[in-house]
């Protein structure tokens, strides 16, 4: 029988939030996959683990990932680790789930750290709603779209940065999405953990006069509905109200309808409507 891939969740910080049920798989498994040996066996000899150790990393991803599969196949169980928090999400480990599911290998994963959640849970913004992007594109194209797409994002919007793209990020996020709330969190679950309710363009004069340090998670507002709504109104008063009118009769949409539809955008009465298109 072929054996499973175990995703397991590493502390993202402090050690004490490993869970009991990670610590006995490493311990059982065949086989370790690390993102970064030379960090992962810190943790291993904190907790005396000694099981074997391989490297599986964004540069051998595919070509590792089949080699892992073939001990898959031949019985073996794979712990699979990232640096900090829990494999899978943004990070290599994505791709040999994928690959475990098209070649039938049970894959399973075990909860526990996670610095997305961990931030958004305590930054006091809506959290049954949420958008994770992680890091934004470094391709420049690419990171205009995505900037374009979360400035009309309704959802919490979780993202990660370094501490050296920590400004220009914020600066771009100022011009792109206006000046949002947001909780700025670092070091999570260290020693200088720190979690700061504020605004983008508060947040940037504090980092005008302060060096960031450490790893960050912000956390910022979504668009509201009414801010939508509000958009949206606007940019049909800048249409005439005939126009108005033949956009949705263009659709097939009947006159008494369309009148109704017009009335609703412009947030206005429909008798409105009918005077104005008398005049």
């Amino acid at each position: 029988m072929a054996g499973t891939l175990y995703l397991c969740a590493t502390p993202i910080g402090n050690l004490e939030d490993i869970t009991l049920r990670v610590l006995r798989v490493l311990k059982e498994a065949d086989l370790i996959a690390a993102e970064d040996t030379r960090n992962s066996i810190k943790l291993l000899n904190h907790f005396e683990i000694r099981t074997p150790m391989t490297s599986y990393h964004e540069y051998n991803k595919i070509e590792k990932a089949y080699k892992l599969v073939e001990q898959l196949r031949a019985g073996k169980n794979i712990a699979l680790i990232t640096d900090a928090g829990t494999p899978g999400i943004s990070d290599p480990g994505e791709e040999l789930v994928r690959i475990c599911h098209e070649e039938g290998i049970p894959v399973t994963s075990l909860p526990g750290p996670a610095a997305c959640i961990t931030a958004l849970t305590m930054s006091g913004l809506p959290t049954r709603r949420f958008a994770f992007e992680a890091f934004l594109p470094r391709d420049k194209k690419e990171r205009v779209r995505v900037l374009k797409e979360l400035r009309e994002e309704t959802r919490t919007i979780i993202l990660y940065e370094a501490p050296h793209h920590l400004v220009k990020t914020l600066q771009e996020l100022f011009e792109a999405l206006g000046n949002r709330r947001l909780t700025v969190c670092k070091e999570l679950t260290k020693r200088h953990e720190d979690a700061t309710q504020t605004t983008l363009e508060n947040v940037l004069k504090y980092y005008k006069d302060i060096e960031p340090r450490g790893e960050y998670v912000l956390i910022l507002e979504g668009k509201t509905f009414q801010e939508k709504e509000l958009e949206a109104r606007m940019s049909w008063e800048e249409m005439s109200l005939a126009d108005h009118m033949a956009h949705y009769e263009a659709q097939g949409v009947e006159h008494k309808e369309a009148m109704r539809l017009v009335a609703k955008d412009r947030g206005i009465s429909k008798r409105e409507v009918y005077q104005a298109l008398l005049k």
